[in-house]
Order: structure tokens, then C-alpha cells, then sequence
């Protein structure tokens, strides 16, 4: 972290000349902390404008890149913050507690939003230090951590789960976990008190924005729509790719995200070029028409090691796609064996070209799995119940 949040503050208070909250203003103020804009945008946008129609003051503090002025144009207050997810300096890590103590010292938000692992350790230390009267930690699933085996997570764990111990289980704090396998494995370990956990499935799809569509002509085509980590299962997927068309399957395999250069996990931009140059796969980089890509494609693919509730396998149903993805938490939630898609063991790709060589060979099949998913989708995860569940445990922190 190159500057301090306080400077970022500092610099934001003068482009405003004064603090936009200042005033008399009695709304219940929450404030999120997510650590990337896009990823709010994505994940928790419809959600914060929610909140905002209920009645709620709402602040978003995060690292600002592009989507900036989207959030401002939805209502909500800005207040831009440097938060390294892969940062391991000591110096810098604990400078940035004490600059999220400051800033909740300053906002005085009456409910802290805090998304993802770091956000949720180093929010709820500062939280407490500054007396925030709510606070809902919501962990994504249990991310890079609590999944490696490499060498520095399997050093940290230990910390992690000491720390999340001593943080999470007060009678002010609440923890969402979006698959049941992550909400037993934390009661099960005794990080987290089970009446201090709430399931809350995933942040919900859009049914209005992903539809059913008929599938296109030519080829079938299977996307994989995801950061490209490692731990995405991409490699598997490549492999996959490679067998199928060494039997010579008929059909076309696309990449579809950019890599994620904050995260351990992440792929090289080099490498995912020559995947594409052998002509194995095609990479398309990061789109934001999903529904577009979900319309161009016959079967959706996720061989993900672990996940909390993949959004992306949410669209793909509600899409009316057949989904082939990881027997794992997370994933197992979304796909049931058999009737909306298939699922494999994780790190397995011979079984994945088993899976995915069915569904490109039984169009029929593919259909009546698409047409399940869409039933899923809607009765399971769409985005009006989760907003409902998380705005009532909003009124559960406040009592009311």
C-alpha cells in the first residue's frame, strides 16, 4: 500500500470541501468494505441500492478503478481506500488496520458491510477498536487460505482461524456463509458459534437480466467463465479441451475472464496466450455482457477446487444452460447430479472430458439439464430473496 487511507480521505475531503454526512440526519448509516470496485458492482450493487430504498444511508469504501462514477451515479457515497489483497507486509497490513479504525472513527457508520477474508479480519479488529455498534461480515466463500496447500497458507491458517475465533462469535456481529459445507466447517472447527452465522446463498441472480435463450446453431461451444486461477480448475479444463479434441470431438472451448494478478492462484497473461495460439482454447478476456456470452454457448463449466456460491454458475442456470462442474462446496450447491448438469471429481480432467463429451454429444440431453437449471435458478437463488434475507438481518443488528 503506496498511500495511506487517511491520505485518500484527506484528498477526497477537500475535492468535497466538506464531509457530505455532516448534518442531522437520523438514518441508520451502513457503510460496506469490499476491496475492489468491480467486485461490488458485481456482487453487491443491487443490494446497496436496496438498502438505499429502505430508508438506510449507505457508504462504500474501496479500492477505485473503474467503476467509480457507477457507484456514485446509484446514490451512494464513495470513499475510495488502498487494500492490497495480497499484501503480506507486516508494517503496511498494520498500518492499514489503524487507517480502517480511523475511517470508522470518522464515518461512525451504525452497521459495517465487510466482504471477503481481509476485509472481515482486519474490519472487524478495527470496528471493535472504534465501537461500531453492527457489524455483518460476509465471507465469499473461504478463498486462497483456507483452499491452498502451497506452503504460506498452510503457515497462516492457524492465525486465520485464531483470529476469525476471537472476532466473530460477539453478540454484535453476524457471519454469512453462502454454502452450508462453509457454515459447518467453521461451527465444526469452533471459529464461529453457530448462533452468530447466518447462510444467506450466495448475492443472488438477476432473473430479469439472465434469460432463457434457445441454444445457437454450429458447434457446441463450453465457457468457462471465471478469473483465470489456477484453483478455478482452469488447467483442468485445458487438459480436458486437449483430450476431447484428440478424439476428435467436434466442438469449441472458451476462456472467458482475465487473471487476477492480486491473487496467489493467478495465471500468466503468457500462458493463457499460448493456450490460445495451440488452438486447444480460446481466451476472450474479461466480458461484462454475460448474458451475451451465457446466449453464445451450449454448456457452462466450472472445475473449481472450492467456492463460496459461483455467480457466474447462477447466470449460466438462469440462463437455461446445462452446467459440468467440481463435486466441492459452493458448486455442489448450484448443480444437482444428473438434472441440471453433471458433476466431476475436483482435479480430475479425464473425468471432466468424460462429463463434458456426453453433454456435447446429447443435445437432448443439454436441453432438458438447460431447462432445470432455469427452475433452480429461480426457485433457489434469485436476487429478490437474497436481498430480502440480508436487509432482515440488517433490521435484526438494529433491533427492529
Amino acid at each position: 500500500m503506496t498511500n495511506s487511507l487517511g491520505e485518500n480521505l484527506q484528498a477526497r475531503s477537500v475535492a468535497h470541501k466538506a464531509n457530505p454526512r455532516e448534518g442531522t440526519s437520523t438514518r441508520k448509516h451502513i457503510l460496506f468494505l469490499v476491496t475492489e470496485d468491480w467486485y461490488f458492482c458485481s456482487h453487491r450493487l443491487p443490494l446497496a441500492r436496496a438498502a438505499l430504498a429502505a430508508g438506510y444511508e449507505v457508504s462504500v469504501a474501496t479500492r477505485v478503478r473503474e467503476h467509480g462514477e457507477v457507484i456514485e451515479a446509484a446514490g451512494l457515497r464513495l470513499i475510495p481506500l488502498k487494500l492490497s489483497r495480497r499484501s503480506r507486509h507486516l508494517a503496511r497490513e498494520a498500518r492499514l488496520v489503524s487507517d480502517l479504525f480511523r475511517l470508522y472513527r470518522r464515518e461512525k457508520p451504525d452497521l459495517v458491510h465487510q466482504v471477503a477474508l481481509k476485509p472481515v479480519l482486519y474490519g472487524t479488529l478495527a470496528a471493535r477498536l472504534a465501537g461500531v455498534p453492527a457489524i455483518v461480515n460476509a465471507l465469499a466463500g473461504l478463498g486462497f487460505l483456507f483452499v491452498s496447500e502451497r506452503r504460506i497458507a498452510r503457515t497462516l491458517r492457524p492465525l486465520a482461524e485464531l483470529t476469525l475465533r476471537r472476532l466473530l462469535n460477539h453478540a454484535n456481529t453476524r457471519t454469512i456463509l453462502q454454502n452450508t459445507d462453509d457454515l459447518h466447517l467453521l461451527v465444526e472447527k469452533r471459529i464461529l458459534e453457530a448462533r452468530y452465522g447466518r447462510l444467506i446463498r450466495g448475492s443472488g441472480v438477476d432473473l430479469e437480466r439472465f434469460r432463457v435463450r434457445p441454444e445457437p446453431g454450429g458447434p457446441p461451444l463450453v465457457v468457462l467463465p471465471a478469473r483465470m486461477l489456477w484453483d478455478k480448475g482452469v488447467g483442468e479444463f485445458v487438459a480436458a479441451a486437449r483430450q476431447l479434441r484428440s478424439e476428435g470431438i467436434c466442438a469449441r472451448f472458451a476462456l472467458v475472464g482475465d487473471p487476477d494478478t492480486e491473487n496467489p492462484s493467478a495465471i500468466a497473461s503468457a500462458q493463457l496466450e499460448e493456450w490460445q495460439r495451440s488452438g486447444v482454447v480460446e481466451w476472450w478476456g474479461h466480458r461484462t455482457d454475460m448474458e451475451c456470452v451465457f446466449a453464445e454457448c451450449h454448456i457452462v463449466c466450472l472445475p473449481s477446487y472450492r467456492e463460496g456460491l459461483p455467480k457466474a454458475l447462477l447466470e449460466a442456470a438462469a440462463s437455461g444452460r446445462p452446467i459440468v462442474t467440481t463435486d466441492v462446496p459452493g458448486c455442489r450447491e448450484i448443480v444437482h447430479e444428473g438434472e441440471n448438469g453433471l458433476l466431476v471429481p475436483k482435479g480430475n480432467p479425464v473425468a471432466l472430458a468424460v462429463a463434458l463429451r456426453r453433454l456435447i454429444e446429447e443435445p437432448d440431453l443439454r436441453r432438458r439439464m438447460g431447462e432445470r437449471s432455469s427452475v433452480i435458478a429461480a426457485s433457489e437463488f434469485s436476487l429478490d430473496e437474497v436481498i430480502r434475507q440480508t436487509l432482515a438481518l440488517y433490521r435484526e443488528m438494529f433491533g427492529s
